[in-house]
């Protein structure tokens, strides 16, 4: 059953948007989850411009239709995915780049979670909010707004 959202809706800037997926690397390789994806901005950069498959969710039916509706007019709906629902019982195994842009205690309740579902090798890059003690492998600054990476090393 999908809840009141914990936190609103605000958007990612394309720029931003862009350097979080260049921080994490992405190629056409990998799969790209975002994890209350709003307007599906970051899975449909990623598919355009890194040739990735992504996967984006929210908890906002309003926001996946917008989400859908972009990505079919960019040419990427059948390299993206967009379903409304709660991030917390998504299935994450077969993301190798996790995209956030959450709130901190959101990020927080996430750690365990990405550490059990992730494959070694899998990045997690966040907007604006890191993960407590779990200390980044970088941490960089973009239009005035921090981003961090991680790199799953194994499945603790």
């Amino acid at each position: 059953m999908v809840q009141i959202p914990e936190i609103p809706y605000i958007a990612t800037t394309n720029e931003v948007a862009e350097a979080m997926l260049r921080l994490a690397g992405v190629t056409e390789h990998d799969v790209v989850y975002d994890l209350g994806c709003g307007d599906g901005r970051i899975v449909i950069m990623a598919a355009q411009e890194h040739h990735a498959r992504g996967f984006g969710i929210d908890i906002n039916p309003d926001l996946i239709q917008r989400a859908r509706a972009q990505a079919d007019q960019a040419g990427v709906g059948g390299r993206v995915r967009f379903d409304a629902g709660d991030l917390f019982e998504t299935d994450l195994h077969d993301a190798t780049v996790v995209a956030l842009y959450l709130i901190p205690s959101m990020n927080l309740r996430l750690r365990s979670k990405l550490r059990k579902e992730l494959k070694p090798g899998s990045r997690v890059v966040s907007h604006n909010w890191d993960m407590g003690d779990w200390a980044p492998d970088i941490q960089e600054e973009v239009d005035g707004q921090k981003l961090y990476l991680w790199t799953i090393r194994d499945r603790t």
